[in-house]
């Protein structure tokens, strides 16, 4: 073989060889972009998992904090409010009285006005009369209605609309004890005491609501004298 011909059996192999070459570097880029794909579908599916699994356990912690509690010291708060008024009643009550004498009979008349106030007295509240059910219900039980201010007569108010004759302290002491009477009779009915309930569990629902808690039970201790 003459060195013309070793010169072309040389360019040709060379060629030979190039060809397989980049054939063989064709072939590979179809593999690295499918291998390119498997990874960021395998790192999208991590993804997804690590995900899923957060969410989960935050659903678990929200679960947890749904259970409520009250404490002692917000209990003693409560408490302390002492008195709360749920219903007022304004009355006035024309008492009148007279005396029989031989020349002349003494006539008084005396207008009295008040307001009777209803409501309970958180002081006389049970032992555990505020607790929480199930983890989840604050059930209170309160004391029972009842007249929170027995002076209820404004006595600098009333005043004497027709008055002949003379009096003694004792006599309009009287007046004013039958005037007290009538006005506890006439507003400390079962139809005042059953609203001054009504709103005792109406605002005292919305206190608890307003502390953050959203299950409440309120009930009314009943009166000793139904």
């Amino acid at each position: 073989m003459g060195n013309r011909q070793k010169g072309e059996f040389i360019t040709k192999m060379v060629k030979q060889g190039s060809g397989k070459s980049c054939h063989r570097i064709i072939n590979i880029v179809p593999m690295l972009y499918r291998f390119r794909l498997l990874i960021l579908f395998a790192l999208i599916s991590l993804g997804i998992i690590l995900f899923l699994w957060l969410n989960s356990s935050n659903r678990v912690n929200v679960e947890a904090d749904q259970r409520i509690d009250i404490t002692p010291t917000q209990i003693r708060q409560i408490q302390d409010i002492g008195q709360w008024e749920f219903l007022s009643v304004n009355d006035e009550e024309l008492i009148d009285t007279v005396k029989r004498r031989f020349f002349s009979d003494a006539e008084l008349v005396r207008i009295y006005y008040g307001t009777l106030r209803f409501g309970i007295d958180l002081h006389k509240a049970h032992p555990h009369w505020i607790h929480v059910e199930n983890d989840s219900i604050i059930t209170a039980r309160l004391p029972s209605i009842e007249l929170l201010d027995s002076n209820f007569i404004d006595e600098a108010r009333s005043r004497s609309f027709f008055e002949k004759g003379d009096w003694s302290p004792a006599d309009r002491n009287q007046l004013y004890d039958r005037a007290y009477k009538k006005m506890l009779a006439r507003c400390m009915t079962s139809e005042n005491l059953k609203a001054a309930e009504e709103n005792a569990r109406l605002q005292f629902s919305q206190f608890l609501k307003a502390m953050g808690y959203r299950n409440v039970k309120i009930a009314i201790t009943p009166r000793k004298d139904r």
